[in-house]
């Protein structure tokens, strides 16, 4: 059923007002707005990536527009962590307003601003860390360590009068992190005494029963993978995934190989880590992909991006031998990552490429080379059972994400009234302990196209998936103007047909004859004879052809 959009009331005094702009109904583009006595913090604001049905866009923005004209009110953006679904749309609201401030941890502002560097932003941070409290306007603000598949992720319990919020971020409960550092199920057992009125709650896991294996089991898999190759040794990751690429750096030392990093995001992040401390390259491992192409195959591992099969990243292009690396028999590839929903086509076809090259393809569906990032319903449950949250509004998933995770919280006995399954742009008031729907937000998708922010409409998308699907028809007629007989034409063009333009003689007498009818009729306006030709032709096309064409009708008066 289509969303029902209407306004939200004005905000009473001593409530707190929740509305996400992005992360509800999909995985990606993160961004929930917090308002309170007329200032606003924002928790993400992240990106989503395209599919297959949006052909052209780059990269898919929150809707900015319930706040454009409040950005004077905004007295800070939290950052939970430094994944692109989180931190991606930053550049893009800086843009309207530079002097936003940035909070959060070491690692996640050392990304962003490498990020806003390249959109020759300079922003205003403040970095934080786990345990630590800062007051931010009418927000106290806690952030409290919790584990992901990037370092330094936080949680963040915001306090106002009208009560005490937790916001997850993305999160799981690995026991054994590579890092040492756990969820801190100690801090949400004492905010669950205090009273958490509003838990808003991560569920890209929440269908997936027990819980997520931990980081470690992973290491033993790669270096087993890596001994085994018998050439070149080609892993694919995300760009930020800090541990996974310790652990490769870790196999390739063990078994006498060296690293070169590939992709400029992937050599960027993992510089920032290093430097940081993030990340512990054993000696002479590392070595510069230039120099790469000296060592022999079997001493060499290649750590690349494009594990979600996007078609410009360094994976797509080797399957397609765009790349000067060109995988053959022999190679060994793995991608070490989980797939997004949305992307298993794209993935499935670079996996297809490589192994018609000769290549062994190693993923997650025939080898433990990954363990989400997200927590799976034992863990979830845990959370609702330590926390007992007065409400719940679970984010961070498509819809059937968001609803496994309103029955868990309700198995645990939290009522299913108080269990919150929206849509972006839902509005939730909280006072007095109570969470309640009082709007839903007209927004939707921002495009980002090339150089163009927001330009780009969902029915240039429609024109842009018939163009791929059915074709393109143009029809030129000129007409006399002053009595509307066809005096050239009309002249057919087409393009993404099998058929020879020949095909289209049988239509043209349709056409003069539907512009002789409107002619007796007494329409002169080529707009109007331009539609005539637009139905007579589409109307042809469909029943003799089964197309459903674009067709661009050109009606010209002489």
């Amino acid at each position: 059923m289509p969303t029902t959009v209407y306004d939200p009331p004005a905000l009473a005094p001593g409530t707190l007002r929740v509305y996400p702009l992005g992360g509800l109904g999909e995985v990606g583009r993160n961004m929930t707005v917090f308002e309170y006595e007329g200032k606003l913090l924002i928790v993400d604001c992240g990106v989503l990536f395209p599919e297959e049905h949006q052909p052209g866009v780059d990269l898919i923005l929150p809707d900015f527009s319930p706040i454009k004209h409040r950005l004077d009110d905004i007295v800070g953006i939290v950052l939970t962590h430094g994944h692109e679904d989180h931190i991606g749309a930053v550049p893009y609201l800086l843009k309207r307003k530079g002097d936003l401030p940035l909070i959060g941890s070491g690692l996640t502002l050392a990304l962003i601003e490498a990020k806003l560097k390249e959109h020759r932003i300079k922003p205003y941070t403040l970095t934080v860390k786990e345990g630590q409290r800062e007051q931010v306007g009418p927000f106290d603000l806690e952030f409290i360590a919790v584990n992901h598949s990037i370092p330094d992720a936080l949680a963040v319990a915001i306090r106002t009068p009208a009560g005490l919020v937790l916001a997850t971020g993305d999160f799981k409960m690995d026991q054994l992190p590579l890092d040492g550092r756990i969820t801190d199920l100690r801090a949400f057992a004492r905010l669950g005494e205090e009273g958490v009125d509003l838990f808003l709650v991560d569920s890209t896991n929440a269908e997936v029963p027990g819980f997520t294996p931990t980081e470690r089991s992973i290491g033993p898999v790669l270096d087993q993978v890596i001994a085994k190759a018998p050439r070149r040794v080609i892993v694919a990751s995300f760009s930020s995934h800090v541990h996974r690429v310790q652990q490769v750096l870790d196999a390739a030392a063990a078994n006498g190989r060296r690293v070169a990093l590939m992709g400029r995001s992937m050599v960027r992040n993992m510089t920032i880590a290093e430097q940081l401390g993030y990340l512990k390259v054993p000696d002479g491992v590392l070595v510069d992909y230039k120099k790469a192409r000296d060592i022999p195959d079997d001493k060499i591992v290649y750590m690349s991006t494009g594990s979600q099969g996007e078609p410009m990243a360094v994976l797509s292009r080797m399957a397609n031998l765009d790349h000067e690396i060109e995988p053959g028999p022999g190679d060994t590839v793995i991608l070490a990552s989980s797939l997004i929903p949305g992307n298993e086509n794209a993935v499935y076809r670079v996996i297809d490429g490589l192994t018609k090259l000769g290549a062994n393809v190693v993923h997650k569906g025939n080898a433990k080379v990954h363990v989400s990032g997200h927590a799976a319903a034992g863990e979830l449950l845990y959370c609702y059972n330590i926390l007992q949250p007065k409400n719940v509004l679970p984010i961070h998933g498509e819809y059937r994400h968001l609803t496994a995770n309103a029955k868990l919280a309700q198995e645990t006995g939290i009522p299913a009234e108080r269990t919150i399954l929206g849509e972006n742009g839902v509005v939730v008031d909280l006072r007095d302990g109570v969470a309640t729907v009082v709007g839903q937000l007209d927004i939707g998708f921002v495009y980002v196209d090339g150089s163009t922010v927001g330009e780009i409409t969902d029915a240039d998308l429609k024109d842009r998936r018939i163009l791929a699907e059915e074709g393109f028809i143009s029809v030129i007629v000129v007409v006399d103007s002053a009595t509307g007989r066809v005096v050239t034409g009309p002249e057919i063009h087409a393009r993404g047909f099998a058929e020879d333009t020949a095909v289209f003689e049988a239509v043209k007498p349709k056409i003069a004859a539907a512009l002789a009818e409107a002619a007796k009729s007494g329409v002169r306006d080529p707009h109007a004879l331009s539609q005539i030709v637009r139905r007579t032709i589409g109307r042809w096309v469909n029943q003799s052809l089964r197309r459903r064409p674009m067709i661009v009708p050109l009606v010209i008066e002489a």
